[in-house]
């Protein structure tokens, strides 16, 4: 699950021209967006096997799409402001559509990496004008309030009809499919927008392109050199090179922040305790969903044996999870405030992840869920009261920026920590495998790579329990709980 941008929803332009299909429109583009976020996951083995991916490059499916479409939200909510919404919003759907088109027709595993980094420079600039086209084609009051109901409906759809449909479409078509099957969506979407959706007024204002293209070249850079030390080592001079360029490039971002008079990241907006604190929760809680689903996807086909169709259904638990917890937190907020979840949240996300750490080859699906339920609850409370504190106390024309650095940051977390946690499980199957190998006579078995394999992603999960497990001391020791949280905040809407 993701969250958007959450511009402020406070005036229309004009009426939309046909309401039911603007809602249509908006909501279909949404689902094509977050569902493609999952739908990847449970098609990673054969396109491993397909495509001849080396094991490093492999996470670059997951991170290339997060990384791209987390680094330049901000700049896609900007053009839409500048250049017209419902403009954009098409430019950003085609952009999809033609990256999704070239990743169906990939034959090596850098060329669907790269159209993998378009798609998400096409959601970064579709998914928060969809959003803003709500405003500027609703009415305000229940014809608002209901759109803003089905597009948050959709946004935590996404998550579960990706996994199915991928699931699906891998075992009985092709895994290109998953790709080709956003073209026709995308095509009657770009058909519709025109004769549904009211073009938006826009304002005066230059685009921070040297603040985009330095902090997300910046991120690729780190999260590359921290993918490469598996294949090679820290002293590594490709290794060194990338963290260099790195540095240089996030150094020059905060330079360009701070001296930019439209900085697509004004960095007073960090100035706030609570704020901050909450980012980088998300950070850690980014980093332990992204890994759970890649380590556990692995693990479910490649050592269990299981089909994608099935392993799309045993991630439907944590999809309900998630959606139920995040409406019970919503409902108790008012009555016990934001504490209490900013603590069960973090701690139950630990606990889920420690049990995922005793997984063995032998492990069946009784042995999965349970965990699987535990981190979902701890996720879905946690995402309502670190989007309501994002937006606390923000000044009204800040509260779409505060809410989609929220999302920027899980999504640039869970990158991050893919190529940490990545680089590790290589590391600890490779000792596994060598320990393996010095007592044995001839090859090893199957069963003994498939221990190893197991040993890896439960290393990794170990890791990300630590990680869980730094967002739960931030709760405890940065955010302090304001005494009443401003009543505009929509948090259902801002947090799914």
């Amino acid at each position: 699950m993701s969250t958007t941008e959450a511009p402020e929803l406070t005036g229309s332009n004009t009426e939309g021209k046909h309401l039911g299909l603007a809602l249509a429109v908006i909501a279909g583009a949404q689902l094509m967006i977050v569902l493609d976020a999952t739908i990847v996951n449970v098609a990673l083995p054969t396109i491993h096997h397909d495509l001849n991916f080396s094991v490093n490059n492999l996470e670059w499916l997951i991170t290339a799409y997060s990384l791209t479409f987390g680094g330049l939200l901000l700049f896609g909510g900007r053009t839409g402001d500048l250049f017209g919404k419902r403009r954009m919003f098409m430019i950003g759907i085609a952009i999809f559509a033609v990256s999704s088109l070239l990743g169906g027709f990939a034959t090596t595993d850098i060329w669907l990496i790269l159209t993998r980094a378009c798609q998400g420079v096409g959601g970064a600039i579709a998914a928060p004008t969809a959003l803003s086209l709500i405003a500027t084609n609703f009415p305000e009051g229940p014809q608002r309030n209901r759109a803003m109901g089905v597009y948050a409906a959709m946004a935590g759809a996404g998550g579960a009809v990706g996994l199915l449909l991928g699931g699906m479409l891998v075992d009985l078509v092709s895994w290109r499919w998953i790709f080709f099957v956003n073209v026709p969506i995308a095509a009657f979407i770009l058909f519709l927008t025109p004769r549904a959706l009211n073009e938006s007024s826009t304002t005066s204002g230059k685009l921070d392109v040297p603040g985009a293209v330095s902090a997300t070249g910046g991120m690729l850079a780190l999260v590359y050199g921290l993918s490469n030390v598996a294949g090679h080592s820290w002293t590594a001079t490709s290794t060194l090179l990338s963290l260099f360029i790195a540095a240089i490039l996030l150094l020059a971002f905060v330079l360009i922040e701070t001296r930019t008079a439209e900085a697509l990241m004004p960095l007073h907006i960090f100035a706030n305790r609570n704020r901050s604190g909450v980012y980088a929760m998300m950070l850690c809680i980014g980093t332990a969903m992204f890994s759970m689903f890649f380590f556990l996807t692995q693990f479910l086909q490649n050592v269990l044996g299981w089909s994608a169709i099935r392993t799309g259904v045993g991630f439907l638990p944590m999809t309900i999870g998630i959606i139920a917890a995040a409406v019970l937190a919503s409902r108790m907020i008012s009555r016990i405030g934001i504490r209490i979840p900013l603590l069960v949240g973090p701690a139950a996300a630990v606990i889920g992840l420690e049990l995922l750490t005793r997984l063995t080859i032998h492990s069946g699906y009784g042995t999965i869920v349970l965990p699987l339920l535990i981190v979902s609850i701890g996720m879905g409370l946690s995402f309502v009261p670190l989007t309501l504190t994002a937006v606390s106390g923000i000044e009204p024309n800040e509260a779409g920026l505060a809410s989609a650095l929220l999302n920027t940051t899980q999504q640039v977390g869970g990158a991050l920590g893919l190529a940490i946690l990545s680089t590790i499980s290589i590391d600890a199957y490779k000792s596994k495998i060598i320990s393996f190998a010095s007592g044995s006579q001839g090859t090893l078995s199957r069963q003994a790579k498939n221990i190893a394999t197991t040993h890896g992603y439960t290393t990794a999960f170990q890791v990300g329990a630590f990680i869980a497990f730094a967002g739960l001391l931030i709760s405890v020791m940065v955010i302090r709980a304001p005494k009443e949280l401003g009543s505009d905040a929509n948090p259902v809407h801002a947090a799914l």
